[in-house]
This record gives C-alpha cells, sequence and structure tokens, in this order.
C-alpha cells in the first residue's frame, strides 16, 4: 500500500502515523475508549463473582467463560474476518456488547451469579468477532512502512489501557462499589462504535447483499475455515508463531488471572473485597506489557530475525517475573514481579502479532487471526480452570503454583529458540504465496 508522502522503504514513528494517517487513528481512539471500558468490567465482575460465591473455582470458572466463548465463534469469526466488510463487523461488534454488559446490573445475590456467565458468555462471543477482524484490518489502512508502529502502538494501548482502566475500575469498585463499572463498559462499546465509522475502509471482496441460504451457508464458511486451518498446516513456521500467545496463556496468564483475584481478596487486601488491590496487580501488568514492545524494539526495530529472539528472551524475562512474586513476601515485590513477567509477556505478544502481520497474506489473514486467537483463548480456559482447581484441592499454594510456573515456562523457551535456530524458515516464500480469499 502506498500512501501520499510515505518512503515505503522507511519505517515510520509513531507520532507521524497517528498524525498523518486519520483512518488509524480513528481506530485507535475507538480502541482506547472501549478497553478502557474493558478493564472495568473485567476487574468488577471477578470482584463481585469472588464476593458472592467465596469461591476459587468460581472466579476461575467466570474467566474459562470469558475464554471460551470466543474459541467456540473464532471458526465463524475468522471467516467472516475474510469475507464481510471488516469495519461494518466492528461497528456491530461494538453496539451488541454495549447493550449486553448492561445484564450484569442484574446481578445482585449468589443465586443470580449463573447470569454473570451467560452474559459474559454472549459479551465474549461478540468480542471473539471483534479482535480478528480488528487485526486482520490494521494492514488495509496503513502501509507496510507503517505497520511496525501501527502493531506496537496498539499492543501497547492495550496494556495502557489495562493499567490505567484496571487502577480506575479497581478504585471505583473499592470506592463507590462494583456496578458503575458495567455502565462505564456499556458507553464506552458506544464510542469505540462512533470513532470505528468514521475510518475510510474499502473492503476487497464487497460485502454480499444478499447471504446464502441454510446448509450452502454453513458449508461454505466450514470449509473457509478448514482451507484456513489448511494453510497453517502448510506452512508450520506460521503456525509455531501462532503458537507464542497460547503457550503463555497455558502456563501462566489464564491461572494468574485467578490468582490475582485470591491475592488481593485473601492475602493483600486493599479496598472493598480486594477491589483496589486488585486493581493495581492489572495495572503493573498493563504498564510492563506496554513497556517491554516499545522498549525491546529500540534493539530489534522491524527486523525479522531479531524480532524472532527477542521472543525467545521474553520468556526468559517471564520466568525471572514469577520468581520475584512467587515468595510473596511482601505486596511491593508481588508488584514488581507482577511488572517484570509482563515485559517479556507483551514482547512475546506484540512480536508474535507483527511476524503474522507482515507474512501471512491478506485473504487469509482474518482465519488466521481467529485460529490464534481460538488456540490463545482455549489456553487460557484451561489454564483458568487448572489455576482454580489447585487453590481449592491442593497444598500447593499460591506461592507454590507461581514456583510451578516459572519452571514451565522455560519449555517453550527453549523450543522457541530451537526453532529459530534450526528451522530456518524461508519467510519470503510464505509472503509471496496466492491463497484464495474467502467469498
Amino acid at each position: 500500500m502506498q500512501r501520499d508522502g510515505i518512503d515505503e522503504r522507511k519505517p515510520v514513528g509513531y507520532l507521524d502515523l497517528v498524525r498523518k494517517n486519520h483512518d488509524f487513528r480513528f481506530l485507535w481512539t475507538g480502541q482506547i475508549i472501549s478497553l478502557f471500558g474493558d478493564w472495568f468490567d473485567l476487574i468488577a465482575s471477578a470482584a463481585l463473582i469472588s464476593h458472592l460465591t467465596s469461591s476459587g473455582l468460581a472466579v476461575g470458572s467466570l474467566f474459562v467463560v470469558r475464554m471460551m466463548a470466543p474459541f467456540l465463534v473464532s471458526p465463524l469469526a475468522g471467516v467472516l474476518a475474510d469475507r464481510y466488510n471488516r469495519k461494518k463487523l466492528l461497528i456491530i461488534a461494538d453496539i451488541m456488547r454495549g447493550i449486553i454488559v448492561l445484564g450484569f446490573l442484574f446481578v445482585r445475590s449468589e443465586n443470580q451469579a449463573w447470569l454473570m456467565y451467560v452474559i459474559t458468555a454472549i459479551q465474549l462471543s461478540f468480542s471473539g468477532v471483534f479482535f480478528p477482524a480488528r487485526n486482520a484490518i490494521i494492514p488495509d489502512i496503513v502501509s507496510r512502512s507503517e505497520l511496525g508502529a501501527a502493531n506496537a502502538i496498539s499492543s501497547t494501548t492495550w496494556s495502557v489501557m489495562l493499567a490505567l482502566g484496571a487502577a480506575l475500575g479497581g478504585i471505583v469498585a473499592g470506592e463507590w462499589g462494583i456496578y458503575p463499572a458495567f455502565v462505564v463498559d456499556s458507553i464506552s462499546f458506544f464510542c469505540s462504535a462512533y470513532f470505528i465509522s468514521h475510518v475510510n475502509y474499502t473492503h476487497h471482496q464487497e460485502f454480499l447483499g444478499e447471504i446464502e441460504k441454510g446448509k450452502r451457508q454453513l458449508k461454505a464458511a466450514f470449509r473457509q475455515y478448514i482451507d484456513g486451518l489448511k494453510y497453517l498446516k502448510r506452512h508450520k513456521d506460521i503456525f509455531v508463531i501462532a503458537l507464542h500467545k497460547s503457550a503463555i496463556a497455558l502456563l501462566v496468564s489464564g491461572a494468574f488471572q485467578v490468582i490475582q483475584v485470591a491475592l488481593a481478596e485473601r492475602v493483600f487486601v486493599i479496598g472493598n473485597n480486594g477491589g483496589t488491590s486488585l486493581g493495581l496487580l492489572y495495572a503493573f501488568a498493563g504498564i510492563g506489557t506496554g513497556l517491554g514492545p516499545i522498549l525491546a524494539r529500540v534493539f530489534t526495530g522491524d527486523h525479522d530475525n531479531l524480532l524472532r529472539y527477542a521472543l525467545t528472551i521474553s520468556y526468559g524475562i517471564g520466568v525471572v517475573g514469577l520468581a520475584i512474586s512467587a515468595p510473596l513476601a511482601s505486596f511491593a515485590l508481588v508488584l514488581l514481579g507482577t511488572f517484570v513477567r509482563s515485559l517479556g509477556g507483551g514482547i512475546n505478544w506484540t512480536f508474535s502479532t507483527q511476524l503474522l502481520l507482515v507474512w501471512v497474506p491478506d485473504g487469509v489473514r482474518g482465519r488466521v487471526f481467529s485460529s490464534e486467537f481460538a488456540m490463545f483463548t482455549l489456553a487460557n480456559a484451561i489454564s483458568s480452570a487448572a489455576g482454580g482447581w489447585l487453590l481449592d484441592n491442593t497444598n500447593l499454594g499460591i506461592g507454590g503454583i507461581l514456583w510451578w510456573m516459572a519452571a514451565l515456562l522455560l519449555i517453550p523457551g527453549i523450543l522457541w529458540f530451537a526453532w529459530t535456530v534450526f528451522a530456518k524458515p524461508d519467510a519470503k516464500v510464505l509472503s509471496e504465496e496466492q491463497v484464495t480469499p474467502a467469498g
């Protein structure tokens, strides 16, 4: 993609991208507002289910639902992102989520806890459509020289809004109660839809005015999703890159979400039901995930090989962070360990996404990202369930679980290093392959 005044050979800086590319600016603004509300919602829903049930397994089950819902819709989401207008998908998903989250206001007792799981499943199903479409649309509205900066800004924004939204969400939940956070989240989705509507985007395969009906449509969608899986099977380097987020989710982040709630409610209690301490834990995680890729990119730039080696280092950073937190010596050290662990997690997330954005062709990009998201959400769900079960049914304790996480996280780091050194994938071939688009 060529843009006026942009040298395709020279990477574009962050400020130049935001200042000159108004389409990305609108998409980014919508992301800022939507994520701010998302983290309000996450803190509030986790604190509410914990308060109503006092069960680690119940909290873990909430995170399982948050992950399994987008996993189940991912086959359809990938086809939608490749077949239909990505901008329209984003707007529809935002509007529906804005309506749905207001249902949390009706959950007032332990007997109504089931309603939280139902509403969460519906909300996150639309999120499962939103995120693959959003990742897939970025290369459509930025040039190749802008892609690295756009990916870094998007990933960092996720982290910054995690820090800010979680911290403020924790303060609101700790001082004024849980329910105002759900209203803030609803408003944020409508605002996000408004800004995305201003993105100037032309879909390469025009939206079908009349959708195929019945079995024919379902069969076509299933076949197209299978074609996306076959692409991953043919290109093992792309498949391995798509596994990074799943590895982190399975071994650390899923269970850590449950452990954070237990830390806030049982060990380091600040604010009403530990809402403030939970917000601080998420805030330090957000700061770490935001700074990690920005600092690492100073050394790696957008060079493929350097990005790959940085992914290896990211696992080591995560291990160090877990080792700092595991003794539970003080809340300050737990926050420091969370920050360090998240530095590695942010590098892992951003750089694996960057490699996929560069090498995956447009015609299959939505399906690749939805498959990656499906694997990530499934891994996160398994990890969350395991974390809740381990807390309730073993004598490991929070510290013991963290030590096991640190040991296990070494495994994917070692395997990826071996793959980087010995596999030597021909990325140029991957980028040039012609893929039949969905439609």
